[in-house]
């Protein structure tokens, strides 16, 4: 089936309309027609070349909420009408112990949303700034939040599960001291998920106009990073910090500041590498410093249960799929709060 999208020929051209192929759905499908998706920066490094092996046409979106419109012949989970999610997974080997364990995000055959390998046409998977999509019934996810709250669902696919799977992984609860470094759109989530598992949450922001913003989030404090006396006053007290922030920084700072024993976790993803810590900041307090990379289907179905029983839901500004060039600049400059939401039916014109 022919359908609408938008997409880029080329690493330096704009986001334009653009006809694609969506496979007839198979014995294991769901085809989606999809209400919304949330764009997340990892679109614009993928979309303009600034990550490798971009393959064009490239149409992006991971973050996919809509109704069932279809299911093949041997699906029973879901059925027509049902409101279902897709995130940044719709393949993998399926066999593997990362799969066998519910992590198919560490698979070394997971197949991303966009920009993965695929038999249909183009030969490479196309992603949801798109009317429809079709998925094995694996990778979709199951919505019960209200459907009013549906488009606001759309980035919890990836910055909400982005978020969720290190404070899930690290245990993070009551009694816990938190730091989330950067009020974004993945530091907003990390806020409001933290908050709603019980931790004591300290949000992390480069601005002093943030504060407030902050607090409305759900941080118990707020620290302006580039006061000294403020981090100062933070000095080994952190059980955990979730850092978000997807450019270049001093990890030094931030190390510093966790327990014996704590961790600081990067799940930002920025385009040249951080400078390197100081071996030392880990070695002598025996802290820990990891990455994460979103989270497996059961972890993100999770999440979504977890969200919609806290009512959490991210914080949106609602686009037309023809503003997603202006979209991109305003994100590189950090012009949104805290998350752009494509409505899809404006793919129709």
């Amino acid at each position: 089936m022919t359908i609408k999208a938008y997409g880029s020929h080329a690493g330096d051209r704009p986001l334009e309309p653009l006809d694609i192929t969506r496979r007839t759905p198979g014995a294991h499908d769901v085809q989606i027609d999809i209400a919304f998706c949330g764009v997340c920066h990892s679109d614009i490094h993928q979309v303009r070349s600034e990550w490798a092996g971009t393959l064009y046409p490239c149409v992006p979106g991971h973050e996919i909420v809509g109704r069932v419109s279809a299911v093949g012949a041997q699906v029973t989970g879901f059925k027509s009408g049902d409101l279902v999610g897709v995130g940044c997974i719709v393949d993998s080997c399926k066999h593997c112990d990362d799969c066998d364990d519910g992590l198919e995000n560490y698979c070394d055959h997971m197949v991303g949303t966009y920009n993965g390998p695929t038999t249909d046409a183009p030969g490479h998977t196309l992603g949801g700034y798109s009317q429809r999509i079709v998925v094995h019934e694996r990778y979709v996810l199951r919505i019960r939040h209200p459907e009013a709250q549906l488009a606001a669902v759309a980035p919890l696919l990836c910055a909400g599960i982005t978020t969720y799977s290190p404070l899930r992984h690290w245990k993070v609860g009551p009694g816990h001291k938190v730091g989330v470094v950067g009020i974004g759109g993945l530091g907003h989530m990390g806020i409001k998920l933290a908050h709603a598992m019980g931790a004591h949450v300290v949000a992390f922001t480069t601005s002093e106009s943030k504060r407030a913003a902050a607090r409305a989030l759900g941080a118990d404090e707020v620290v302006v990073s580039p006061n000294a006396d403020e981090m100062a006053a933070h000095s080994k007290s952190f059980d955990f910090i979730l850092n978000t922030v997807a450019a270049p920084h001093d990890l030094d700072a931030f190390l510093a500041l966790l327990k014996r024993d704590g961790a600081m976790t990067l799940v930002g993803a920025p385009a040249s590498p951080h400078p390197s810590p100081n071996v030392f900041n880990l070695i002598m307090k025996r802290r820990t410093l990891a990455g994460s990379l979103i989270g497996g289907i059961p972890e993100t179905q999770e999440m979504l249960d977890f969200c919609a029983e806290h009512g959490i839901v991210a914080d949106i500004e609602m686009i037309r799929v023809d503003e997603i060039n202006e979209a991109y600049t305003r994100m590189l400059k950090g012009d949104v709060k805290y998350r752009f939401v494509i409505d899809s039916a404006t793919l129709a014109g």
